[in-house]
């Protein structure tokens, strides 16, 4: 929703609605993301064929719903920028292609990861989608995730850096560059927090206790503390007049 002021449209957030003509580079970005959804529910494997087999299918609700819900997050950081400044630049083509790219090899972690968190916390009630039979299956996984964590929050970083340098129209108000500095801080925080999850799981001993075992994963709950980050690193947010 855009609200109107003196001529120009704002976006609720403050910045002006620089994206009000859909890109072909945001048309194809959302329709990748759509597939990626695609993607999940196809992982499924076929359609129930009687009555346990559905309410097995619907045990994995939750894993689908969790990955779901982060593959959004990186759709409405991608679509918040181009709404924001409207770029489609070569540079900024080249980053959005990365982020699509690296979603499409995020999806199948992702549902793994979750799909074994619900199946541990759950004691397998909950199906896994992939069975994990030792320590190095769970380390290689907690790497996969992290990697493609720490290099999608990248891809949102650098679009961001690449919205300050570029010339927009109309071009930026101080308090959105300032917005922007600070949406650098906290997704560069975000895929630090990839870099460390996959420095846990490198770490973890050959039999290590269960809540150790978790640790990998449990460092993403620090994404709560992101604007306590920006707050710390970035400009302070300008004063509503």
């Amino acid at each position: 929703m855009t609200i109107p002021d003196g001529g120009i449209r704002r976006l609720p957030d403050g910045f002006i609605d620089r994206g009000t003509n859909v890109t072909r580079l945001e048309a194809f970005v959302d329709a990748a993301f759509a597939f990626a959804v695609t993607l999940l529910v196809i992982s499924l494997n076929s359609v129930p064929s009687d009555i346990p087999a559905m309410v097995l299918a619907l045990k994995g609700v939750p894993a689908f719903a969790f990955s779901f819900a982060q593959i959004m997050i990186f759709w409405s950081a991608h679509a918040t920028w181009s709404r924001r400044f409207g770029l489609d630049d070569a540079t900024s083509q080249r980053l959005s292609l990365s982020l699509v790219f690296l979603v499409l090899v995020y999806v199948y972690p992702l549902k793994i990861l979750f799909g074994s968190f619900f199946a541990w916390i759950s004691h397998d009630w909950l199906p896994p989608v992939a069975s994990i039979r030792n320590i190095d299956d769970l380390k290689s996984m907690f790497v996969i995730y992290g990697i493609a964590f720490s290099t999608l929050s990248l891809c949102v970083t650098a679009l961001y850096r690449q919205a300050l340098r570029s010339p927009v129209s109309p071009p930026l108000e101080p308090a959105e560059m300032v917005r922007a500095q600070r949406a650098i801080v906290g997704w560069f925080f975000a895929s630090t927090l990839g870099v460390v999850s996959i420095v846990f799981a490198l770490l973890l001993p050959a039999e290590p206790p269960g809540w150790l075992a978790g640790m990998p994963g449990m460092v993403y709950a620090l994404l709560g503390a992101a604007r306590l980050v920006e707050d710390r690193f970035a400009k302070p947010l300008p004063s509503s007049p």
